[in-house]
């Protein structure tokens, strides 16, 4: 017994000596990998840099004072002239300096001595070649510090400037006076970390309102138990390309309809007063709420009817409301003086709407045609004849794959111009086609598949692929598309904004209880229904918590991005930095410190208000 103890013990003393000696190995490896050498940090240049740098860093370019200046030239000769060099008495009732010697070869030291100077200014020594002692070049790299009698003293070593005439030595003293003064730097940096605040506030506000809904299709809890037959996923998945052409060819139809009437501010007034006017009358008849029994076709077709036409007067009154605010900006940025960023505001609000009103467009029709071709699938589904059911798989399924797979080849032309349609067009198509047969053939003709599962996998996917991309990346594609700014970093941060609050969003989603959403479920409600009464008030306060701390990481994250011309401070800061200007340097380092400390203090606080 003893001995196998014994042999235990040792086995696990010699597993313990070789797990430190592999670490050891991979440590010692590590250090050659990445290249540690102490030697270079004792070097005396480095030690000369690390020292100056700090002691930059330490004075923060942020006050300035009035100068006081006294300048005065002294003569001296590089080398002596034959038979001497005699230079005039200086004017001894004001500041003047003395150089001893007179004269002396290149790289020898002389001594200068200044009198009646400021007390406590200081500035450089200089040589000033040639004899005009008005000459802007100097050379050297002396300075002095005048004491309370007015005095100092400094030696300077002459250059290689030999004259048969008389050359100068500079003395230059300053002293500050008055109340000190913010300096250009500072007054930059205050601009530039304003900027920097509302840039992550703008990405934060953008990336929030896109996560959210993003977030609900992105939570596995609420989308396993979606499930759909076959006929109705296929006719579901045709209607969105389809019903996004419709909706882009219609809705470019409205605007070039309303292009010339979006000009006339007065024209634009009085359409956004009546058409929604309108639009409340014929959707309250074509969606009355009062309907007992179903009506008949040719009313139901005449709702339709009217639907549509309420919809091309919705996108008539959007762009009008576009007009209406590009107008009303224009017209009122000259007369608000100091406050005309309220009009730059309107106009571009009105722009964005005029941008967007065609995807929107675009997407409502996509979604319409999707949902109505998805529940006359579900119809048939539940209704037909199973023969009739696997005729219509077969037939939607195939269209479907091919569609599907046929945009892909098409996106992958359009990336890389291969230029060979058999390869991007072609065969796609047969392959969709191909694979929705099959999976047609391979599914019972009335049985369901777990639709909700597969978006949730591909929401997912995307967002993971899009959150591993750096925001810093992300910035230099925007500073391409929209150009070096603060808007190239409000679209970056803004983007990775969505994908990092969609992730935390459906996490939290897929953390609440239960049992309200079984309740809820349990007395009939939908999806809508369901997220609103279960899902919205269970996570309202954590919501809010990820919202204010991610406004934060923003605070942090824009200082980076402006490396790359993102924007913000960081793009100052790059600038001192590249230029060695290490005391603006630090003054913008010390306020993105100080921003920081702020918005992490305020965050906490809120959050802990709202949790």
């Amino acid at each position: 017994m003893k001995d196998n103890n014994k042999k235990a013990s040792l086995l696990r003393s010699l597993s313990i000596g070789l797990v430190f000696l592999v670490g050891a190995i991979i440590y010692a490896y590590g250090f050659e990998i990445t290249k540690i050498d102490l030697e270079e940090l004792r070097s005396e240049r480095r030690q000369e840099s690390l020292v100056r740098v700090t002691r930059a860093l330490a004075q923060p370019d942020i006050f300035e004072y009035e100068k006081e200046i006294d300048i005065f030239t002294a003569p001296v000769y590089v080398t002596c002239p034959v038979g001497g060099a005699t230079v005039e008495a200086p004017d001894t009732t004001g500041p003047y300096a003395v150089v001893t010697p007179t004269c002396a070869e290149p790289g020898e030291t002389v001594t200068i001595e200044g009198f009646n100077f400021y007390p406590g200014s200081d500035g450089p020594i200089r040589f000033v070649p040639g004899n005009d002692p008005t000459n802007v070049v100097e050379l050297g790299n002396e300075t002095a510090l005048v004491d309370a009698e007015g005095y100092f003293i400094a030696t300077l070593q002459l250059p290689d400037r030999p004259s048969d005439e008389v050359q100068y030595i500079r003395a230059t003293m300053r002293r500050s006076i008055g109340a000190p003064m913010f300096t250009q730097t500072a007054k930059d940096t205050w601009e530039k970390i304003i900027e920097t605040v509302f840039l992550a506030l703008l990405a934060t506000t953008l990336g929030t309102i896109l996560a959210i809904p993003l977030s609900f299709i992105a939570a596995r809890n609420l989308m396993k138990p979606v499930r759909s037959p076959l006929a109705s996923i296929s006719l579901s998945t045709l209607g969105w390309p389809i019903g996004i052409a419709v909706g882009l060819l219609v809705v470019n139809m409205v605007s070039g309809f309303t292009a010339p009437l979006t000009s006339n501010i007065f024209g634009n007034i009085i359409s956004v007063v009546i058409a929604p006017l309108i639009l409340s009358f014929t959707i309250r008849w074509a969606l009355p709420q009062d309907d007992i029994a179903v009506p008949p076709i040719g009313v139901r077709i005449g709702r339709l009817i009217v639907l549509f036409v309420s919809a091309l007067i919705g996108f008539f009154w959007m762009y009008q409301l576009a007009g209406l605010m590009i107008n009303a900006g224009q017209g009122i940025e000259a007369s608000l003086g100091s406050f005309a960023f309220l009009g730059g505001f309107l106009f571009q609000l009105g722009d964005i709407l005029k941008v967007i009103t065609p995807a929107l467009g675009a997407l409502a029709a996509g979604g319409v045609l999707s949902n109505f071709l998805g529940k006359l699938g579900q119809r048939a589904s539940e209704k037909l004849p199973a023969v009739t059911v696997k005729t219509l798989n077969l037939i939607s399924s195939a269209a479907a794959g091919a569609t599907v797979l046929g945009l892909l080849g098409w996106l992958v032309e359009w990336l890389y111009q291969i230029g060979r349609p058999e390869y991007t067009q072609t065969g796609p198509i047969l392959v969709g086609a191909a694979l929705g047969l099959l999976l047609a053939i391979l599914t019972k003709s009335k049985d369901t598949l777990p639709t909700g599962l597969v978006i949730y996998y591909i929401t997912r996917t995307i967002l993971n692929s899009l959150r591993s991309v750096e925001a810093l990346v992300m910035a230099i594609v925007f500073v391409i598309a929209v150009g070096i700014g603060p808007f190239a970093g409000v679209m970056a941060l803004g983007l990775h904004t969505i994908v990092s609050l969609a992730k935390l969003y459906s996490e939290q989603v897929e953390s609440i209880q239960a049992g309200p959403l079984e309740a809820i479920t349990a007395t009939g409600a939908n999806r809508l229904q369901t997220i609103i009464y279960a899902v919205v008030p269970q996570i309202v306060p954590p919501y809010i918590s990820y919202t204010m701390y991610r406004w934060d990481i923003n605070v942090r994250m824009s200082t980076i991005i402006g490396f790359v011309g993102g924007g913000g401070i960081g793009f100052l800061l790059q600038q001192n930095i590249n230029l060695l200007n290490y005391r603006a340097a630090s003054a913008q380092m010390i306020a993105i410190a100080v921003v920081v400390s702020l918005m992490d203090y305020i965050s906490s606080v809120l959050r802990e208000k709202v949790t």
